[in-house]
C-alpha cells in the first residue's frame, strides 16, 4: 500500500493545502526525505530527476518545523535564478494556506533592492535567495541570519560558481549547528566537491527515480541535418506541432536572438529567454507562455531553470549541450508529473556519434526522427509565405493614387486567380533563389579547389 502524507509525518493543516491541489501521494523523492527532514539529525543531499517534486520534499517539512513564535529567519533555500526562486516562493505559500502565521519572503536578483529589504524589516520565516542577492543584503547588513537553523541549496549544480565564491560568506552568517539540505537532478565532480567542503561528514545521500537518469516519459529522438536546412526543417517540425506548447534551447543568447527573430518573421507564437534580458520582459514572456498567449520558448539553458508548466509537450535542442546534465535539465521540461513528452534534439553530421554516450551515460534510448523531404519543406515554407502576408497589417502610409493604381493591376482578377498568380511568382521566385544559392556554392568550391 502507498505511503500517504501523514505515514511521513506531515501535520494536518499541510495535508489540507495538498488537497486542495489534487496532491495525495508523495513522490518517491519526498518519501525517502520528508521524515529525515523532520528528525533534524543530519545533513542531506537529495538526488532526483527534474519534476519529481523536490519542492515539496523540503518544502513541507521546512513549513512543519518553523517555530511561528520566533519572528526570524529560520529558513534560506537559495535557488540558480529569480524564475525558480519565484516558482519556490509561490509553491510555498500555496503549501502554508493554512499556516497563516508563516511569513515567506523572496530576495531574488534581477529586481529593485530597495523594497526587499524594506520587506526584511517585518517578520520573517523563511526566505528564497539567489546566491549573489543574498550576499548583496549580508553586505549591507539588511538580513540577520544569526538563528538561521536551515539551508537548502536547490539545484546545486547550476550554481557551482557562484556558491564557489560566496558560500563562505553565507555560512559565516549562519549557527555553527544549522543543517544543510542539498539537491539536485545531477551530482557531478564540483558538487561532490562542495559536499565535502561544506556538509557533515555523515550527511546521508538519498537517490530516488534514478535507475535511469533520463525521464522514462519522454520519448528522445535526433535528427541529422545540413547547415543550410536547419531553420527549415525546424519550421516544418514546429508548424507539425502547431497550438502545442513547447521549448527550443540555444547555447548562446546571440543563437536565441537569431532564432526567436526568424521565428517572428515567419510569424509563430515565440518569445525569447536569456539572462541579458531585463527581468520585466523576462517576466512579461514567461507570463505570456504561462497564459498560452505564445506557444514557442526559445531559451537558454540557465534562463529556463524554473519553468514549471505541466503543458510543455516538447523541447528541441536546437543545439547539442556540452554536458550530459545539461539534456536532462533541458528534456526534463516535458513530461511533467507523471505525462508524456518528446525531445528532439538537432545535430549535424559530425555530431551523430555523440548520441551513443548520451544513451551510456544516461540510461536513455535514441530513436531517429523522420527528416521531412524537399518536397515537405517547400510546401511548409511556402504555407508560411502565405501566413505571412495573412498577418501583415495594411500599409496606411501608401499614397491613395498609389494604391488606386495597384487595383487597376489586379481589376479583372477574380480572388482564386489573383492566389493562383502570387503562388505561382512566389515558387518562381523561390526557384531563383534556390538556384542562385546553388550556383554560388558551387563556385566557391571551384575557386577553394
Amino acid at each position: 500500500m502507498s505511503k500517504q502524507f501523514a505515514d511521513l509525518g506531515i501535520q494536518e493543516s499541510i495535508i489540507k493545502a495538498l488537497y486542495d491541489l489534487k496532491i495525495v501521494l508523495p513522490t518517491e523523492i519526498q518519501q525517502k526525505t520528508i521524515p529525515l527532514l523532520l528528525s533534524k539529525t543530519t545533513d542531506i543531499v537529495g538526488l532526483a530527476k527534474t519534476g519529481t517534486g523536490k519542492t515539496a520534499a523540503f518544502g513541507l517539512p521546512l513549513l512543519q518545523l518553523i517555530d511561528t513564535k520566533i519572528p526570524v529567519i529560520q529558513a534560506v533555500i537559495l535557488v540558480p535564478t529569480r524564475e525558480l526562486g519565484h516558482q519556490i516562493f509561490s509553491n510555498l505559500e500555496t503549501f502554508a494556506k493554512y499556516l497563516p502565521e508563516i511569513s515567506i519572503a523572496a530576495t531574488c536578483g534581477g529586481i529593485p533592492i530597495k523594497p526587499q529589504i524594506e520587506r526584511l524589516t517585518n517578520p520573517t520565516h523563511i526566505i528564497v535567495a539567489t546566491p549573489g542577492r543574498l550576499i548583496d543584503l549580508i553586505q549591507r547588513k539588511a538580513i540577520n541570519l544569526k538563528e538561521t537553523k536551515f539551508l537548502v541549496l536547490d539545484e546545486a549544480d547550476e550554481m557551482v560558481t557562484i556558491l564557489k565564491e560566496g558560500l563562505d560568506e553565507i555560512i559565516a552568517e549562519l549557527p555553527k549547528n544549522h543543517k544543510t539540505y542539498l539537491f539536485s537532478a545531477t551530482i557531478p565532480g564540483t558538487i561532490k566537491q562542495l559536499i565535502q567542503n561544506y556538509l557533515n561528514k555523515n550527511v546521508v545521500q538519498i537517490s530516488a527515480d534514478m535507475q535511469t537518469i533520463g525521464n522514462q516519459g519522454i520519448d528522445h529522438q535526433y535528427i541529422v541535418v545540413n547547415p543550410i536546412e536547419k531553420l527549415d526543417i525546424l519550421m516544418h517540425f514546429l508548424t507539425s506541432k502547431e497550438g502545442e506548447r513547447g521549448i527550443i534551447f540555444c547555447k548562446t543568447k546571440a543563437a536565441v536572438n537569431k532564432l526567436a527573430k526568424n521565428l517572428a518573421i515567419n510569424r509563430f507564437s515565440s518569445g525569447a529567454l536569456h539572462g541579458s534580458l531585463s527581468q520585466g520582459i523576462r517576466d512579461r514572456i514567461m507570463e505570456q507562455f504561462r497564459e498560452g498567449h505564445i506557444n514557442i520558448l526559445v531559451a537558454t539553458d540557465l534562463a529556463a531553470r524554473g519553468i514549471d508548466v505541466k503543458e510543455i509537450s516538447y523541447v528541441v535542442n536546437y543545439h547539442l549541450p556540452d554536458v550530459y546534465e545539461v539534456y536532462v535539465h533541458r528534456s526534463g521540461r516535458t513530461a511533467r508529473a507523471g505525462a508524456k513528452g518528446f525531445s528532439l534534439t538537432v545535430l549535424q553530421q559530425e555530431e551523430v556519434t555523440e548520441i551513443a554516450d548520451f544513451e551510456r551515460e544516461l540510461g536513455i534510448k535514441f530513436s531517429k526522427f523522420q527528416k521531412p523531404t524537399l518536397e515537405n519543406i517547400e510546401e511548409n515554407n511556402t504555407l508560411l509565405w502565405a501566413k505571412q502576408i495573412f498577418k501583415t497589417k495594411p500599409n496606411h502610409e501608401v499614397s491613395l493614387d498609389l494604391k488606386a493604381k495597384v487595383k487597376t493591376v489586379f481589376h479583372h482578377l477574380t480572388k482564386d486567380e489573383l492566389v493562383e498568380k502570387l503562388l505561382a511568382n512566389y515558387l518562381l521566385q523561390n526557384k531563383n533563389d534556390l538556384f542562385s544559392k546553388s550556383e554560388n556554392s558551387t563556385n566557391h568550391k571551384k575557386r577553394s579547389n
